[in-house]
């Protein structure tokens, strides 16, 4: 998942970049003067303010100038950072944003002339809302995970905010930052792996892309063990219900290639006439209390062909488990026969945003990294497992799967 991570970074830094060099160049107004007339403009007047979360619209009427060329608005969002924003004489209204806390701010605004010359000032007081930022902190919690810590919080304006985690390092003796997480959905939940199972000190801090920076929520946790499965101990286990194989199996497309350790063809793939659910089943040799897992589907068909789309993992702890038909869509906990439902997962979509059908090489790359998912902290401890795809990035009549690993700890 860090690869997601990572995308997201790039994603809301060249955000913040733009609006640093938006800012440096002055929003794409001209700093060389376009007129000879020298004349101050007058100022704006019947000003009004208009708050919102870490912000505020304020609009005004323009003074009587044909030649007006904007107005600019400056204003510091925290000590020592100020910044400028302008609004073409086409509009009346200039947002100001970022500030860091929700008190009195003084915005001084200037009418600009095409030869740049200023206005006389005129101050505005403006009470922005309490930042996003700053909304999302006291949701936010941390708790020991496998083999690290998971991060869960709101923000309920899904407004783009940065998670910040921080870990001890033993190396350094200093908090070090482990993961930066962007998003603006309003839901956060996720994990920072990569933990031995021992005590360490772990900390959360929300930030934004104007640099402002939360107070930090401090925990010593211990996360939890976990080990990637053994997959020599893993073994083919076929009920009456599974999907038929492609060409039966005679092309080597064949469920224990699900766990041989190679990216290429051939993995699982199923008959090409079979109606989802797209199932199979295997042992994992012993009993475990899963924690996650990668899966990789086949390259050259990213975001196509049978490639899973939206699929769910069974298990059963029972010896020799009997057949069940699964559905093709149910709730997690669901109990059909020997088998519960785990988990419902959905493979991460093209990162540009593109259709599935049109994705680019940056996406085809990050599919080809594979996805991993969190099995939910409550599933139960399982030996034999059933992937069940019900629906393909195609949506036909064939699913195939490259590579799965499991972690999980032993019990």
């Amino acid at each position: 998942m860090k690869s997601i991570y990572k995308y997201s970074l790039q994603l809301f830094m060249g955000l913040l970049m733009i609006g640093i060099i938006s800012c440096k160049r002055n929003d794409g107004f001209s700093t060389s003067p376009i007129s000879t007339d020298k004349t101050k403009p007058g100022v704006v007047t019947n000003i009004k303010v208009d708050n919102f979360n870490g912000g505020a619209y304020i609009t005004y009427d323009l003074p009587n100038s044909e030649n007006l060329l904007y107005v600019l608005a400056k204003y510091s969002i925290r000590d020592k950072v100020g910044r400028e924003t302008k609004s073409s004489y086409y509009k009346d209204t200039v947002v100001v944003n970022g500030f860091a806390e929700s008190k009195d701010y003084q915005v001084t605004l200037y009418a600009v002339s095409k030869a740049e010359i200023m206005s006389d000032p005129v101050t505005v007081t403006v009470h922005p809302q309490t930042p996003v930022y700053r909304l999302v902190r006291p949701s936010a919690a941390i708790s020991p995970d496998f083999s690290g810590v998971n991060i869960k919080a709101l923000n309920p304006l899904k407004k783009d905010i940065g998670v910040i985690v921080t870990a001890f390092n033993d190396v350094t003796k200093a908090m070090e930052v482990e993961e930066q997480y962007f998003t603006k959905s309003d839901t956060i939940d996720f994990s920072v792996r990569g933990f031995k199972s021992t005590a360490r000190d772990f900390g959360v801090y929300i930030t934004d892309e104007w640099g402002n920076i939360s107070d930090t929520l401090k925990a010593n946790l211990t996360p939890l063990y976990e080990e990637l499965l053994d997959k020599s101990q893993f073994a083919t286990y076929t009920l009456p219900s599974d999907a038929p194989l492609y060409e039966n199996g005679s092309s080597g497309w064949t469920v224990n290639k699900l766990w041989d350790d190679k990216l290429t063809d051939p993995g699982w793939h199923t008959d090409s006439n079979v109606q989802p659910p797209f199932v199979c089943t295997f042992s994992v040799g012993k009993t475990y209390k899963l924690s996650r897992f990668m899966m990789w589907g086949r390259r050259g068909f990213e975001y196509g062909h049978g490639n899973p789309r939206d699929f769910s993992i069974w298990g059963t702890n029972k010896t020799l488990p009997a057949d069940a038909l699964l559905p093709v869509n149910s709730a997690v906990g669901t109990v059909v026969g020997d088998w519960t439902n785990m988990g419902n997962f959905h493979w991460p979509p093209p990162p540009s945003g593109l259709p599935s059908t049109a994705v680019n090489q940056s996406d085809r790359d990050f599919f080809n990294q594979g996805a991993g998912f969190n099995v939910p902290f409550d599933a139960p401890s399982v030996k034999y497992l059933r992937i069940n795809v019900g629906r393909t990035w195609e949506g036909g009549t064939l699913a195939h799967i490259i590579e799965v690993s499991f972690y999980g700890k032993p019990e």
